[in-house]
């Protein structure tokens, strides 16, 4: 059984570099996907869809929940439970079947993870070099993609490399991604090794992860029709983020923090789906 090891111990030696946006080695080394080809841009948008009173589809929805801050649980067709940014904070009612963790700060990972959960997958590698995960549980295909992360609080000028990690999940036929504590703009390498994205997870805080601007340009460049925000403290935040993001998407917001999402359903034009966590 895959488990995490030595979790305290496990922070990579900090790298004082010039600049944040360095390719890291797991973006350089990962061919494009094979199952999440990469989105053709010419392809036009359409029209919104609404998410209010679909009937579920058997067998190609997958359920999404927002929990809180950067915690969703994902759950598969197959029943297969995904906890993303698992820590000992914020967590699902359920123990998930795979958990994911990224290394920004404590309320990303767990030093003392369920011991129900059947794969703990940090996000960050031992020993100098970055994680990979690629790994097929049942109906549910994951993979991660590394991204650098600053040294702490005040320090944009040190970074520690290949420490995030985005978290791609090829589920019923969706691509879903997770940025994690995303910290700098991703590069064409960045953009290939995840290829097509459907729904993207985004931290909009506009502080700690990206500014507003940053985070708007890699929504673009990743062109997912779904944006579903998160790491946001409070709706002063949001409500700053999603004014400056609604000039280019339709903007819908959920009473309940689950939604049902299948391939067939996803909006034709670009759409950011507010979900109230519980």
């Amino acid at each position: 059984m895959p488990r995490l090891s030595a979790l305290a111990a496990a922070v990579l030696p900090v790298l004082t570099v010039t600049g944040l946006f360095a390719v890291p080695a797991a973006a350089q080394e990962q061919a494009e996907p094979k199952r999440c080809p990469q989105l053709v841009a010419s392809v036009p948008w359409l029209t919104p869809f609404s998410f209010v009173g679909r009937a579920a589809a058997a067998g190609k929805d997958v359920r999404l929940t927002y929990i809180g801050h950067s915690t969703f649980l994902i759950e598969s067709p197959a029943g297969v439970t995904i906890a993303t940014d698992y820590n000992d904070t914020v967590r699902p009612s359920v123990v998930p079947r795979i958990a994911t963790m990224n290394r920004a700060h404590s309320t990303h990972f767990s030093f003392n993870p369920d011991p129900g959960i059947e794969y703990v997958l940090p996000g960050w590698g031992e020993n100098g070099q970055p994680a990979h995960h690629e790994l097929t549980v049942d109906d549910v295909w994951i993979r991660n993609v590394t991204t650098n992360i600053r040294g702490g609080f005040g320090m944009s000028d040190v970074i520690q490399r290949d420490m995030n990690s985005i978290f791609v999940f090829e589920v019923a036929e969706l691509c879903i991604a997770h940025l994690g504590h995303l910290h700098h703009p991703l590069t064409e390498e960045h953009l290939k090794a995840l290829g097509r994205i459907d729904v993207v997870l985004a931290p909009v805080d506009g502080s700690l992860t990206l500014n507003v601007d940053d985070m708007i340009g890699v929504l673009q460049a990743i062109q997912a029709p779904l944006v579903i925000p998160m790491h946001f403290f409070g709706q002063g935040t949001l409500n700053r983020f999603l004014d400056r993001l609604g000039e280019h998407y339709e903007i819908q917001r959920s009473d309940t923090p689950s939604v049902i999402l299948s391939r067939e359903t996803l909006p034709r034009m670009p759409t950011v789906l507010v979900l109230p966590g519980y």
